[in-house]
Order: C-alpha cells, then structure tokens, then sequence
C-alpha cells in the first residue's frame, strides 16, 4: 500500500505532469466551489419561496447546487486548456494578454453561452459582469494618465456610491414599471419585500408571517 501511495506522489509531484494536473486540479477548485456557493443559496431560497413537498425542494436545491458547480468546473477545465494549448503553440512559448481573453472567451461560449439558460447560469454571468464593470472602471480612472489626480482621487471615492445608487434606482424602476424583464428569483425576492408588505389582515400577518 505505502509503495503504490509513493508512486502516485511521485506521479503526481513529476513536473512532466503539472500542467496535466492544473487543468485537473482547476476543475476539482471550480466543483468544490460552485457547491459550496450555490447550496445554502439555494437552501435558503428554496424553503422562503418555493412551495412544493420536501422532497421535490431538496431535488431543486441539489440541481441548482450540481450545476453550478458543474458550470464552475467545466469552465475552469475549458479556460486552463485552452491557456495551455495557446501558450505550447506561440512562437514565444509563454503566456500573453490576448491569451487569457481568448481563454475566457471560448469558455465563456462553450459554457455559458450557449442553449437555453438557466436561472444558475444567469445569475453567475451578471455576477461576473457587474464586477468587471467595477474593475473596467477602477483600471480606466487608474491609467487616465492625462487626468488630474485630485480629479482621479474624486472618480475613485464617489464611484462606488453613484454605482449603487443608480443600480438601485434602475432595479425599483424596472420592477415597478416593466416587471417582466426582471430575473425570476430577483423579482421574487423583490415581490416578498415591496408588495406583500402592502397586504395583511391581521397581527399575525403583519408581524410574525408574510402570509
């Protein structure tokens, strides 16, 4: 036994093997990950506002769960390979810029973007988005060398307050207006808080339950 567990290290520690076992490790990352996120996420979503037996919650949290974290590792799984086949085959033999966007590019497509989206899909890309645009915006102000920097510091400390003010804005007014176009859980969550508070018939219904 302690001799096959010394091969498999020595398999494993072998630098031929290390950008095998990247790729493997990535994906390994990317499935504890995704689950880790994703189920008390979807614990806790599915026993506030989904109705339904317990066994068919506990099959929709463990969907919700096995996807996300399946969408996570096969990303990383694509995004690594596609890293490694770009660098093997440049006429440098290592990593450049275009790479890593090309990288995400392809697996952005493959594991994203393509088919009929879920909700789990959905709300991993708009999260993604909303951060590059925060980090787009910081590495604009960040190498605006022609811009003043009493002017840069200004952009800085306001840019995250106007960020969520006019997100906040945007989201009331898309739900009281156009409530259609709004993401299935995220109106869900915004019917509980604004509207059912408009509506109870007792003490119980106005303090201890929504309902």
């Amino acid at each position: 036994m302690d001799s096959i567990k010394k091969i498999v290290e020595n398999i494993v520690l072998d630098p031929q093997f290390a950008d095998l076992f990247a790729i493997v490790k990535g994906a390994r990352n990317g499935f504890t990950y995704g689950a880790k996120i994703r189920f008390p996420h979807a614990l806790v979503m599915v026993f506030l506002f989904r109705s339904g037996t317990l066994r068919e919650k506990l099959q929709i949290i463990l969907k919700a769960t096995f996807q996300h974290a399946r969408n996570l590792a096969t990303f990383a799984t694509v995004y690594k390979t596609m890293m490694l086949v770009l660098r093997n085959t440049s006429t440098e033999g290592k990593e450049s810029s275009p790479h890593t966007f090309l990288a995400g590019l392809v697996g952005g497509y493959m594991v994203f973007g393509r088919g009929i989206q879920s909700s789990v899909n959905q709300q991993i890309v708009i999260y993604v988005f909303a951060r590059v645009v925060l980090a787009l915006a910081r590495l604009s102000v960040q190498r605006g060398g022609a811009i003043p920097h009493e002017f840069r510091e200004r952009v800085t400390s306001n840019a995250w307050p106007v960020f969520a003010a006019l997100s906040w804005a945007s989201v009331m007014w898309l739900y009281r207006w156009h409530p259609e176009t709004i993401q299935p859980s995220l109106k869900s969550s915004m019917k509980y808080i604004y509207v059912d508070s408009n509506h109870w018939d007792s003490f119980r219904t106005l303090l201890l339950q929504n309902k």
